[in-house]
């Protein structure tokens, strides 16, 4: 279960500054608190050298919610408490229930009010001062930022908008976790935001690449599928230890997975945070064939079923791609038949020229989580009655029950899959940042995966 951050310290809020005095206005915090107050009350506090991690943070919520005063915290792109804190807010100044979601209703809203408000001039102070008193610092008092708090360091946010090509904007910010191991010394992330159109963006590449502090290790988030014919992914990935993304957020699944394998062909490094919500999956069904006695069951496996929660397929078929790739399976046919469960089959030849037959169905369900597509529950199986290697896993009691549906569960080995209470966005983050080396399982995997989804294109 994910840990509560430590309690977050904020020496400077976001603070607008021109393109050319960023590093000053950086190096002034710094030095403003470089040694302990007069009477020692107050820690000394440091930046970070650690390492940089730039986020291109297509998305827009984050930034209406700053402009129009209910978020005070850095644009990161990170949906952590502080940004749950202020969709709340803006909800409930709405009259909208209190979800803390990004819907498009909330959307809408802030849209709608940030457009007005440009016509008639911002929101003035004391009206922001009056909404942040029930908004993100305030209900989310004690927690910070997962990222900020487990991995101090240098983050450039980049925030393209529409509109006009006016140049670049900049804010600076800084901000530290207390760790309770040091009394002395605060070690402190900094954050850097640019606004601009894409274009700009790209045109200042170069400026961009040197705000990354050199000779240390360089992350670049990229919040949508990167365009290898973006000028500034170019540029910024070739730069990067590791390109991260998070397929759970594509929007269509299957063409974006084959560019991301495109990607890793041509030398990028990639991590997708969506990979690491499978590990329980992968876990739980290479212990099920542990034991002596199964083991060689496992080459009578023929027949798959994932079931997915209904509309984003990434997870199913990056698990059915792990799974092919370590049993040697190739795929050979791809069918879409639709319907209410928007079955897919995807047939393999085993390395013994034996058929295998899986099937990918996206189950429509009341309550989506917060990740589009989270896997349900999984069925191996055989056509041979005498194997034993049938397997169902499962993530809830509805999706073992249809797996058991499926005939023969008495020779079933059934395992529940625990909620992974650490799979957010924010602490997969946390967790991929302590890495920057290339994922050759993933690689092999996704690779699989990729063949499978050509077969599908036709």
């Amino acid at each position: 279960m994910a840990t509560q951050s430590p309690p977050i310290v904020s020496l400077q809020q976001p603070k607008d500054v021109s393109i050319a005095d960023i590093e000053a206005e950086l190096l002034q915090i710094w030095q403003s608190y470089g040694s302990a107050g007069e009477y020692g009350d107050f820690p000394s506090a440091i930046r970070a050298s650690t390492f940089s991690l730039i986020v291109y943070e297509p998305g827009e919520t984050q930034q209406l919610l700053a402009a129009l005063g209910y978020y005070t915290g850095p644009i990161d792109g990170i949906v952590g408490p502080r940004m749950v804190s202020a969709l709340k807010a803006a909800q409930k100044a709405y009259g909208l229930p209190r979800t803390g979601k990004a819907d498009d209703i909330i959307k809408a809203k802030l849209r709608e009010e940030y457009t007005e408000r440009l016509k008639n001039g911002m929101a003035n102070s004391t009206e922001q001062a009056e909404r942040l008193q029930y908004s993100p610092d305030l209900e989310g008092s004690g927690l910070a930022d997962a990222i900020a708090a487990s991995n101090p360091c240098r983050i450039i946010a980049l925030c393209p908008i529409a509109g006009e090509d006016e140049g670049l904007t900049a804010q600076v910010s800084a901000s530290c976790p207390v760790q309770k191991h040091s009394q002395s010394t605060l070690v402190c992330c900094e954050y850097v935001t640019l606004r601009g159109t894409a274009t700009a963006l790209e045109r200042n590449a170069g400026m961009i690449s040197e705000l990354m502090i050199g000779e240390l290790p360089k992350f670049l988030w990229w919040k949508g599928t990167p365009d290898p014919e973006y000028g500034l992914f170019k540029r910024l990935a070739a730069l990067s230890n590791s390109v991260i993304i998070d397929s759970s957020s594509f929007n269509e699944a299957e063409t974006e997975l084959l560019q991301i394998q495109n990607l890793i062909e041509h030398g990028i490094g990639i991590a997708d945070l969506n990979w690491r919500r499978l590990a329980a999956w992968q876990e739980l069904t290479a212990e099920a064939f542990d034991p002596p006695e199964r083991r060689a069951a496992l080459k009578e496996v023929d027949q798959v079923t994932i079931d997915y929660e209904k509309g984003n397929q990434s997870q199913a078929v990056m698990f059915l791609g792990w799974l092919a790739s370590r049993l040697k399976w190739r795929p050979v046919s791809y069918q879409t038949e639709g319907g209410d469960y928007d079955i897919s089959r995807v047939r393999f030849l085993t390395s013994e020229h034996r058929t295998v037959e899986a099937e990918l169905a996206g189950v429509p369900v009341a309550d989506v989580g917060e990740i589009a597509g989270d896997m349900i529950s999984l069925r191996l199986g055989s056509t041979n009655n005498e194997a034993d290697c049938c397997t169902v896993l499962c993530s809830e009691t509805t999706g073992c029950m249809r797996m058991e549906a499926g005939g023969g569960a008495q020779a079933c080995r059934i395992q529940q899959v625990t909620p992974m209470f650490d799979q957010k966005t924010e602490h997969l983050l946390s967790q991929q940042l302590q890495r920057w080396g290339r994922e050759v399982l993933y690689e092999e995997s996704l690779a699989v995966t990729a063949e499978i989804l050509k077969l599908a294109k036709g």
